[in-house]
């Protein structure tokens, strides 16, 4: 299928204001950060939050929250917690959003976050975010925040009907956005322009940091 047409990105970035100013507004993304990065929250850049992990940049939360299209009652699956600053998004436009963070430093200080947000929306999982969470699926959307050398099949098999899954996928160096709708003929994929993201941690993925 073909990317979106270069004549609509204006409109598009319109709508994406548009429909995510009051969400984005509403989270202070500088609570997401070390303390001594507060001052650069606001930079349209990725910014490290420790544990070799990163929080995106606000353009690219945005990107891929529109391309999640969230509805208020669907039921969102987040791979890769990290900071909480995507799932913190996600709860202010959606009925309910279960995520998955495989580092227990980071999913304690974001559920912290959240608490001191008021987000009461939000269940956490400490585990393989690639396996999906099946026993509460399906969801309507699935978004996962680091990159994968193909789609796990788990996650398009918890994919409910009518739903989308968001997810970076390539090698360390290269990845693209892929976006998969559950149509009535099956998964119908799009692809949404280059991306980076640390890579997805799992015997699904990656098997191991690139670090290690």
């Amino acid at each position: 299928m073909r990317g979106p047409a270069p004549e609509t990105r204006r409109q598009r970035r319109r709508m994406v204001a548009r429909q995510l100013a009051s969400p984005m507004a509403s989270v202070p993304r500088e609570w997401f950060l070390p303390p001594h990065l507060s001052s650069a929250a606001y930079d349209d850049a990725p910014l490290p939050i420790g544990s070799g992990q990163t929080i995106s940049q606000p353009l690219i939360v945005a990107l891929m929250t529109e391309a999640l299209a969230p509805r208020r009652r669907d039921r969102v699956l987040e791979i890769g917690t990290g900071s909480g600053y995507q799932t913190a998004i996600l709860a202010r436009l959606v009925g309910r959003v279960y995520t998955i963070e495989r580092l227990p430093d980071l999913l304690v200080e974001a559920e912290e976050r959240f608490r001191r947000l008021g987000l009461t929306n939000i269940e956490t999982r400490l585990g393989d975010g690639a396996a999906g969470w099946p026993e509460c699926a399906p969801f309507q959307g699935i978004i996962v925040t680091a990159a994968a050398p193909g789609v796990p099949t788990p996650l398009t098999e918890q994919l409910a009907p009518g739903g989308r899954l968001v997810i970076p996928v390539g090698d360390l160096a290269s990845q693209e956005l892929v976006i998969l709708e559950r149509g009535p003929a099956g998964l119908v994929e799009r692809r949404a322009g280059g991306v980076r993201f640390v890579p997805l941690i799992s015997r699904l993925a990656f098997t191991e940091e690139p670090w290690s």
